[in-house]
């Protein structure tokens, strides 16, 4: 159950930000409705989202993988669920994202995308638990834009995971019934 109303003022800004998320999704995503309450938060969310959709330097599988890993370290429900249809609608693939809760005794993925995973799960730690040898592995693979891009998804996740958990806000069914679990 939500810690706080999704029902903010409807300012022109929220109900602006509402017709974009319903044609766009279908519904209003509850992080959203929580954000209502504070336009400047908002605003500077759907600023800051709509310049991270425009990030191309990393490959969209590992960068959902990353993103995956992050929510379901942290346990947020709401990312996990909302993270697997947008990927999906994306064209990852849906049985690697349904993969990542036992990553580890998974076959399905690569070498790389066991380093970007064990790394997200890294940088999510608190304290971060990354290695220097973490990062020399991935600069093997990866270039610096391409690691930087990394790091900061994981980052943002670790935001948005952290404040939709906090607010206590769950699954909204993006993935009709998320078979995912929200923890390994």
């Amino acid at each position: 159950m939500a810690r706080i109303p999704l029902d903010p003022p409807r300012t022109r800004l929220f109900r602006l930000a509402e017709w974009y998320a319903r044609r766009t999704y279908g519904v209003l995503p509850d992080p959203l409705a929580a954000m209502g309450h504070h336009p400047r938060v908002l605003l500077t969310d759907a600023r800051f989202e709509t310049s991270l959709a425009r990030w191309n330097r990393l490959d969209p599988t590992l960068k959902a993988l990353a993103v995956m890993a992050s929510a379901v370290d942290i346990g947020c429900s709401w990312c996990v669920d909302f993270g697997y249809w947008i990927s999906t609608q994306e064209g990852v693939d849906p049985g690697k994202l349904r993969a990542v809760p036992g990553w580890r005794d998974s076959d399905l993925f690569t070498d790389l995308e066991r380093q970007v995973m064990a790394y997200a799960e890294a940088v999510t730690a608190t304290p971060p638990a990354v290695t220097d040898e973490m990062v020399a592995g991935l600069r093997r693979r990866l270039d610096d834009a391409q690691l930087v891009e990394l790091t900061m998804m994981v980052a943002v996740e670790n935001v948005r995971s952290r404040f939709n958990s906090a607010l206590g806000l769950t699954s909204q069914g993006f993935r009709d019934r998320c078979e995912i679990p929200a923890s390994a």
